[in-house]
């Protein structure tokens, strides 16, 4: 895994035809999904807001921020702004306090090991820019290890829209339903049950609820999890049929 990873973007992911020898697929969001990021993200954006002379606490944080690409966002609270510019300087501000090793969420590593055993494809799906999404792979340790690196904004349309899910099941060449998407937030969730995707919740800064109501068809805590082993069960089955 890894060393063939491909870059897909807009427009990219080929066809979209599926090969004739189908696979199990683990797709994963990036942020509270592989990482601990959320604490971070939220430091850097209450900051950005104060100096714009707004407060922001983590309820407003979860409900209006969490998910969302900045490009989505940003025009919303700050129209007069270049949405670029704006988004460019937060994630500068974030790779800058995420420096030296991290570890992974809880399991990861496993998982994925079992994923390579098992023959299963893996990538990664992010509304993170590109700079960011390399920077937090890196900093777990865990950047060759994927087959596919979706980027949400170089996708034409971003979650929640369903897009960048259906770019790397193109770029895999599997169809939905051999494929389990982790996420951790509402709008992630949304685009992967969308996408036709087993969709699993981690619930590192979302509830159960919250995340079955935006779509999940389970949670867990993290890749540690019990319920893990029914819902690989599951993928393994999907993929022998």
């Amino acid at each position: 895994m890894g060393n063939g990873e491909r870059r897909i973007g807009s427009g990219a992911g080929g066809s979209g035809a599926v090969t004739g020898d189908v696979s199990g697929a683990l797709l994963f969001d990036l942020d509270g999904t592989l990482i601990h990021s959320d604490a971070l993200h939220f430091e850097v954006f209450a900051d950005f807001f104060a100096e714009r002379g707004q407060v922001i606490d983590l309820d407003f944080y979860n409900a209006n921020i969490h998910g969302r690409s900045n490009l989505d966002m940003f025009p919303a609270f700050f129209p007069d702004a270049d949405a670029k510019a704006l988004s460019d300087e937060k994630e500068a501000r974030f790779r800058d306090r995420l420096s030296g090793r991290v570890p992974p969420m809880p399991g990861a590593e496993a998982l994925l090991e079992r994923a390579g055993k098992a023959g299963w494809q893996v990538g990664v799906v992010t509304n993170a820019p590109r700079d960011n999404a390399e920077h937090m792979l890196r900093a777990i340790g865990l950047r060759d290890a994927f087959d596919v690196l979706v980027i949400g904004e170089e996708c034409a349309r971003g979650k929640p829209d369903p897009e960048p899910y259906l770019a790397a099941m193109r770029a895999l060449g599997v169809p939905p339903e051999v494929c389990i998407a982790f996420e951790d937030s509402p709008s992630g969730t949304r685009a992967a049950r969308a996408s036709g995707a087993y969709t699993v919740g981690i619930r590192s800064s979302a509830s159960h609820d919250t995340l079955r109501a935006a779509g999940a068809h389970a949670s867990v805590h993290d890749f540690t999890d019990a319920g893990m082993e029914d819902i690989l069960a599951r993928l393994a089955r999907k993929a022998m049929s």
